[in-house]
């Protein structure tokens, strides 16, 4: 008896669906743009061992060596604030070059510092290019990745850091051995920073620009071909480019290769009016969340951790430099390490519940820890198991904030901003983040004479507590959804965090996101 043809099916059909392979070109455009996250990422691992031979060398106080750690993120605030403008300007390709030449001259600067007002002038030039890069990554990425990978591939700035304040431990450790480290060894250390801005400035000669960017330049295809490139399919890429005419005000039946664009739209006329002064109630929201998370980031004392190891590890009982230096690179290693399986999280499991996950690891560490260094305070001899306890909480500390609060922070910032508001937006969560790690790294050390290490450390704890509840009650989850969706995620805080509540207790994966969506569209 012949198979009714209808019922008849080929053994293909029973395949099981072919696995979306991620876009190899997107991949690599986040790869190198990313790249110049390695300048932060560097200066704040290798200043944690220099400051040990710059205090010997030049006789520093305390109170100085504080400043010059800590001087960087506020200096970098002059990169970040002149960065949103300058993307919007030259594009966001060479903003990437500007900030590697900037670096550049500062690391030179500093390698050939004779005192300490030269060290510091040094540290200014580099903060600057700090500033400059911390901004431009993270939006360049954010805008030519798919909707489908943009939080694995956005997430590459942090990886970055991470990979550069590794290499700063591994630094600090190898030119402690040179002859004469006091005097030689932390310029080795500071100048050699110089070396990954040039590969930088080179690489993102061949880099493409930003489909964002070109399409408010009114360069359409120019932006056409971008985006057929870094979308998973030619579908996409047309999807892509209408939504972004769309937020760029060019009318979708424009299909011209070139068209002009007002100068307001072009530059970024009227944005911080749009942002600051008459924001509508999603972009209020927008920015009470881009500004909040950038601020806990820093507040929970990450940069205190990272950038005092050594001090840590001395006040739990180690007393060796070599064996500092040692745990500060196991330090750098666990951080990197739970970094790269965060950036394979964040497209499965989402942002909210990595974030919250992230930030309760944070605080049972840090608590742990402040009773840690508090029993070893208040007793005259070794304790063993006090000094094993504090190790392993500062490890499980950089592991909690990797998995989640720091790859986190700057993939929901840069995804959240509307087109026209999201290079000054994303520079304004930046240079948040840079004042707030500017403020703990310059006063920690006077901070815990004042209140004991143990009590720096539960008040980091009492910081991380309120950063997780500002996030359970105010970020709505934005994964799978495209850059120019995002605005109608924000909005009302009430009906998203009771749609994101009910989303985190078994509603499905995007079922927060789309009731919250759903009561927006019921209201207006």
């Amino acid at each position: 008896m012949a198979a009714d043809p209808k019922t008849q099916m080929a053994l293909p059909d029973f395949d099981a669906p072919k696995k979306r392979t991620r876009n190899k070109f997107a991949l690599a455009c986040a790869f190198l743009a990313s790249m110049s996250s390695v300048l932060l990422g560097y200066d704040i691992g290798v200043m944690s061992g220099a400051a040990i031979f710059i205090k010997d060398d030049f006789q520093l106080s305390d109170i100085k060596i504080e400043i010059l750690v800590g001087i960087l993120n506020l200096y970098s605030l002059i990169g970040s604030a002149a960065a949103g403008r300058t993307s919007d300007w030259i594009g966001r390709r060479y903003t990437m070059v500007v900030a590697a030449v900037i670096f550049f001259a500062g690391a030179l600067l500093m390698g050939f510092a004779t005192n300490y007002s030269f060290l510091m002038f040094g540290r200014f030039v580099a903060g600057v290019g700090v500033g400059y890069a911390l901004m431009i990554a993270p939006v360049y990425t954010a805008e030519v990745s798919p909707a489908s990978s943009r939080g694995f591939l956005t997430s590459f700035p942090e990886v970055f850091i991470n990979a550069g304040i590794l290499l700063g431990y591994v630094s600090n450790y190898g030119f402690s051995k040179i002859p004469n480290p006091t005097k030689m060894g932390w310029r080795f250390m500071l100048g050699i920073g110089a070396i990954p801005s040039v590969f930088l400035a080179v690489v993102v000669l061949f880099m493409p620009e930003s489909p964002r960017w070109l399409v408010l330049q009114g360069r359409l295809g120019d932006a056409k071909k971008v985006l057929d490139k870094t979308s998973d399919s030619k579908e996409e890429a047309l999807m892509r480019l209408a939504d972004i005419k769309q937020a760029a005000g060019i009318p979708l039946e424009c299909n011209d290769d070139v068209v002009v664009i007002t100068k307001k739209a072009t530059h970024g006329e009227g944005v911080w009016r749009e942002l600051l002064l008459h924001p509508t109630p999603a972009v209020r929201h927008i920015l009470i969340c881009g500004i909040g998370i950038h601020f806990f980031q820093q507040a929970s004392g990450i940069d205190a951790v990272v950038l005092y190891s050594p001090r840590i590890f001395e006040k739990a009982g180690i007393t060796s430099s070599n064996e500092k230096l040692l745990a500060t690179v196991a330090v750098g290693v666990v951080k990197t390490l739970f970094i790269l399986v965060a950036t394979f999280l964040l497209d499965r499991i989402g942002r909210r519940p990595l974030l919250l996950t992230s930030v309760a690891g944070m605080i049972l560490s840090l608590t742990t820890l402040g009773m840690a260094l508090t029993v070893i305070d208040h007793t005259d001899r070794k304790l063993m198991w006090a000094v094993v306890l504090c190790i392993s909480m500062v490890l499980m500390f950089v592991a909690s904030f990797s998995i989640g609060m720091g790859p986190i922070t700057w993939v929901y910032s840069s995804e959240i901003f509307p087109l026209k508001l999201r290079a000054q937006g994303t520079s304004m969560g930046v240079a948040v983040n840079r004042v707030t790690s500017g403020i703990l790294s310059m006063t920690f050390l006077s901070l815990y004479k004042a209140i004991t290490i143990g009590g720096a450390f539960f008040l980091f704890a009492a910081v991380a507590s309120v950063a997780w509840i500002f996030f359970y009650t105010t970020l709505p989850e934005t994964q799978g959804k495209t850059l120019e969706e995002m605005e109608g995620l924000f909005g009302n805080f009430r009906r998203k965090s009771a749609a994101a509540g009910k989303k985190e207790t078994g509603g499905g994966a995007d079922g927060g996101v789309q009731l919250a969506a759903a009561a927006n569209g019921r209201s207006s």
